[in-house]
């Protein structure tokens, strides 16, 4: 599932639901500008609905959660139909919740110590969030010295004017955000399709 999760989707969109009106309409703006992928972030009321539409309306794409931090919230999650779940943290529980179900989890991990944790866990694929606070491409270089085993998903400080840069380095598999997601949904769904294109 990581294999197909990543080798076609090299941008991984963080898509905030806030009414489930707009599930719909958001997902066909990114299909529409060439994004087979979303991570719906599970901190809004709507958001396993969102992903129950989602997958009901579009059984070829892949539909996360994101913003996962607890296991209630990972059951409700896979139960509504998700098939990856991202955390902005490390949960032992969260990724109790996952393997039990066969699903693919993405903690996000700062530091060597949860680097650690997470590969003590079973995990050598891990979300690295915020990246830009936290040094950015710089920083992911260097942790890859000690852990070679490990590949990236930065999320938080990559956009246009530096995906590429990112993409360039072998140990990222892919990379997280919201800055083409910035269409306003009501008005015109045209805007996300465009920046999802470029």
């Amino acid at each position: 599932m990581y294999e197909e999760l990543f080798e076609k989707n090299k941008v991984v969109p963080v898509v905030v639901i806030k009414e489930i009106g707009d599930t719909v309409p958001t997902l066909s703006a990114m299909i529409a500008g060439g994004v087979n992928v979303a991570e719906i972030t599970f901190r809004t009321a709507c958001a396993a609905d969102a992903i129950r539409l989602g997958r009901e309306t579009f059984p070829d794409m892949l539909i996360g959660a994101g913003t996962v931090i607890n296991a209630e919230q990972c059951e409700r999650a896979i139960a509504a139909g998700a098939q990856f779940i991202v955390g902005p943290g490390l949960s032992a529980s969260v990724a109790a919740v996952c393997k039990a179900h066969d699903i693919p989890y993405l903690p996000g991990c700062i530091t060597p110590t949860e680097i650690m944790q997470a590969l003590e866990l079973g995990y050598n694929i891990i979300k690295f969030f915020p990246a830009g606070v936290f040094g950015g491409l710089k920083a992911l270089k260097a942790l890859s010295g000690p852990f070679p085993q490990v590949k990236f998903l930065p999320t938080g400080g990559a956009d246009l004017s530096n995906l590429k840069e990112f993409l360039a380095f072998d140990k990222i598999v892919a990379v997280g955000g919201s800055w083409m997601m910035k269409g306003d949904i009501q008005k015109n769904c045209q805007d996300i399709t465009d920046l999802l294109k470029e």
